[in-house]
């Protein structure tokens, strides 16, 4: 039975799907010495169906240079962002507010997310996705 491999390195990387840009991979991954092109094109066929998301991604790197990469789901704000059709938060949040987030679009959104989050809870996940739209200015509509 072969030894496993000894984890040197765990870098998160938050790129474009589909086009990563070989400059910022150069920038995260290069003092790596992991092959900056496999990772380019693993992360671009896996998120090709998802083109204009953003899609955070792990990359550990092994001691041999190998490398494993785990997709996530894309950041809560560019998802409450993009459900709003806004292009940022509020400039002072919790005095301005930039859109009102329905019921349905913040289960919609934490259901997104639920295989990212630290419960199996949808409820959970749906208040968790409520605070992130607070910080960023949204009001959220109440439950009935």
């Amino acid at each position: 039975m072969a030894a496993p491999k000894k984890i040197v390195r765990t870098v998160t990387i938050e790129l474009d799907a589909g086009d990563a840009s070989m400059v910022e991979l150069g920038k995260m991954l290069g003092p790596t010495g992991v092959n900056i092109r496999q990772v380019k094109t693993e992360f671009d066929e896996g998120t090709a169906g998802r083109r204009g998301e953003i899609v955070p991604a792990v990359v550990t790197v092994y001691d041999d240079r190998t490398h494993t990469l785990r997709l996530k789901t894309p950041p809560t704000a560019f998802l409450i962002r993009r459900a709003l059709g806004i292009k940022s938060g509020a400039q002072r949040p919790g005095h301005d507010t930039v859109g009102t987030l329905t019921r349905s679009q913040l289960r919609e959104i934490a259901e997104r997310k639920l295989p990212d989050l630290n419960t199996d809870d949808l409820e959970a996940a749906m208040r968790t996705v409520a605070g992130t739209a607070r910080s960023m200015g949204v009001h959220v509509e109440p439950p009935r």
